[in-house]
């Protein structure tokens, strides 16, 4: 029997090995917080939280501030009632990435006791996935570069980042295409586009003859009757991501009939309610993907073991530890691009 004996938070930076430029946002570097469970038997576990400002409205000296808070919730529980933790570590609403490294790193301390990868302990639906590779927002010129290095690596999966202008957006899904057919498209404008401007962009790549499998986030996040539009009018399956924090917002998603897809992230809703958003959207038969902030291979893992155990998702979107300068891998998982697999 394994209780809590201290979490502790330790700030880590990463550089990226180019410039991510996503719409009116460019990163050099991402900062994230280690999150360290240890237990009264020595036993470890480990999490890591990968805060956004622009989705959350986290920053990471405040997140630094409830180790403290967290200590006092759950010091001394016993972390195989790991549901009755996440009960309590709900409460975090306002530090959502806080919140599933926490839960994860409790999970990762309770499979350490018992013998049994996190992945199983969720279900072990899988062992292998399927990651992407994303081409973030550049020249004409430099996308189709990034597209012919990511197929040459052996993706078979391009997230393609749009949303700044709208004309340049079309003509580079045009030259991105002719430099990777056969390959499948996850386009993510980033609530760019403004309903209308996105029922253009989907209408002008069907008529020149590209298939998208998920158009995600187009308009944004409040504008749930605009994503409904977007979905309403447009040739490809969309997905709500900034609009689908909580399990509440995806709820609304489901009512309102306003996207195909859920893009879940655990950086957004923890592990607790991100396995109720499963459920949720099996019942409602609508799809998923699986996606990251800017985690390096530690919190990427709670997301791998998290599809894995689940096994519920269409895409994952989990490249930002190839996208980081790491100087080590710390995931319990292994890489084959682009295969992550236990």
């Amino acid at each position: 029997m394994g209780r809590i004996k201290s979490v502790r938070f330790k700030a880590n930076k990463f550089e990226y090995v180019k410039p991510f430029h996503i719409t009116n946002n460019v990163s050099y570097d991402t900062e994230n917080v280690e999150v360290i469970v240890e237990l009264d038997n020595g036993i470890v576990g480990y999490g890591e939280a990968s805060p956004s400002f622009r989705v959350n409205g986290e920053k990471v000296p405040a997140m630094l501030a409830f180790e403290s808070i967290v200590n006092e919730m759950i010091v001394g529980m016993d972390v195989r009632k790991y549901r009755q933790i996440f009960d309590i570590t709900d409460k975090l609403f306002g530090v959502p990435s806080i919140k599933a490294a926490v839960q994860y790193a409790v999970l990762d301390a309770f499979s350490e006791e018992i013998g049994v990868p996190v992945y199983q302990i969720l279900g072990g639906a899988k062992t292998r996935i399927e990651t992407d590779y994303t081409i973030s927002i550049g020249s004409i010129e430099e996308r189709v570069e990034d597209a012919k290095q990511i197929v040459q690596r052996g993706h078979r999966v391009i997230k393609i980042k749009v949303g700044e202008n709208l004309e340049e957006d079309i003509r580079s899904m045009m030259a991105i295409y002719e430099v990777s057919k056969g390959c499948k498209y996850i386009v993510d404008a980033n609530t760019g586009y403004t309903p209308k401007e996105a029922v253009k962009f989907v209408t002008e790549l069907y008529r020149a003859g590209i298939d998208i499998n998920v158009f995600e986030q187009p308009v944004v996040k409040e504008d749930i009757d605009g994503l409904k539009y977007v979905r309403w009018n447009s040739t490809f399956p969309v997905a709500a991501d900034e609009s689908a924090r909580t399990k509440y917002d995806v709820m609304r998603l489901i009512k309102e009939e306003a996207v195909d897809y859920i893009n879940i992230k655990l950086m957004k809703s923890g592990i607790s309610d991100a396995l109720a958003i499963v459920e949720m959207v099996k019942a409602a038969n609508l799809r998923l993907m699986l996606g990251c902030m800017a985690e390096s291979s530690l919190g990427v893992n709670q997301s791998v073991h998290f599809a894995l155990g689940t096994g519920a998702f269409d895409f994952h979107d989990l490249d930002s530890p190839l996208m980081l300068k790491e100087p080590e891998f710390r995931g319990k998982y292994k890489v084959e691009v682009p295969y992550y697999f236990v």
